[in-house]
């Protein structure tokens, strides 16, 4: 049960949202900011975001909706939006979370479009935030 594609706008405007779970399927690396695509003028990750790699969520995927739960962490029917680099990954994710029962859609533009607004926050594990 999918409610379609997230925009930028839509995004940015739910960060802190309680009940929603912002899921990065990117590599940890990327996640962390240790590695960013040339195209993208920033490394790092949509603030608040949990890191689930994809091939952990096939990973998980194998074992049924309880073990995909229990890696996402969060109740069934709980809204989940996937993020990657380029929507790719993070759509593939999406019918992962739905055939584990999560309200999931995806953010299409992912962190290629998001890293591209300077107005839009970010951060990373190398201890200041990605704003640059």
């Amino acid at each position: 049960m999918t409610e379609g594609p997230v925009s930028t706008a839509e995004l940015a405007g739910r960060l802190g949202e309680k009940d929603l779970v912002l899921l990065d399927v990117r590599t940890a690396e990327e996640y962390a900011g240790l590695a960013v695509a040339p195209c993208d003028p920033r490394a790092g990750r949509i603030p608040g975001a949990r890191h689930v790699g994809l091939d952990e969520l096939f990973g998980a995927g194998a074992g049924g909706p309880d073990a995909v739960r229990a890696l996402v962490g969060a109740d069934p029917g709980a809204e989940v939006i996937a993020y990657c680099h380029s929507g790719s990954r993070s759509a593939v994710a999406v019918q992962l979370l739905v055939s584990a029962g999560y309200r999931a859609r995806n953010y299409e533009g992912s962190w290629h479009e998001w890293s591209h607004d300077p107005d839009l926050p970010a951060e990373d594990d190398l201890g200041a935030s990605a704003t640059s």
